[in-house]
């Protein structure tokens, strides 16, 4: 297996291992016989690991098929482990600054997945050209999205 296949799976389980730990944590106001409550999830932390959870699991589809089309399409398998790592690498920070209330840099890291799920796409089809100028874009806008969102956050404080 390659480390884009690893990657896969190692993207399905940050998803799924997300909010795992928060329902045996709440111990007696976890319902199991009523798992998707809204009213469990109504405290902030929790809703927070939910809104991580259920992204994590919108993302993956794009990020698998852009793995699996970049390997069927044999594009340089340095590139794609290199992007898929990027990417989960980049979830996981994303996951950390949803669950800690970081609005702004989890903005940004979830631009930069995209990113670097674009570029894989890319890659398949217009090779590293192609990967490079769609991570670039992408880059450039998780970045220029940031800025933005801190400016407006400054002004808001003022």
């Amino acid at each position: 297996m390659t480390l884009a296949e690893w990657c896969l799976l190692g993207a399905i389980m940050l998803a799924l291992l997300t909010l795992a730990p928060v329902k045996p944590l709440a111990g007696r106001e976890f319902d199991n016989s009523n798992p998707r409550d809204p009213e469990f999830y109504s405290r902030p932390l929790r809703r927070r690991v939910l809104g991580a959870h259920l992204n994590g699991m919108e993302i993956f589809p794009f990020f698998a098929v852009s793995v699996l089309l970049a390997e069927f399409k044999h594009a340089p398998q340095t590139w794609i482990d290199a992007l898929s790592t990027a990417f989960l690498l980049t979830r996981i920070g994303f996951v950390v600054a949803y669950v800690g209330d970081r609005a702004t840099l989890r903005t940004i890291l979830w631009n930069m997945a995209m990113a670097f799920n674009l570029g894989l796409f890319f890659l398949s089809g217009f090779g590293v050209t192609g990967a490079l100028a769609a991570l670039g874009v992408g880059i450039v806008f998780s970045l220029a999205v940031g800025a933005l969102l801190a400016l407006s956050a400054g002004r808001r404080r003022q």
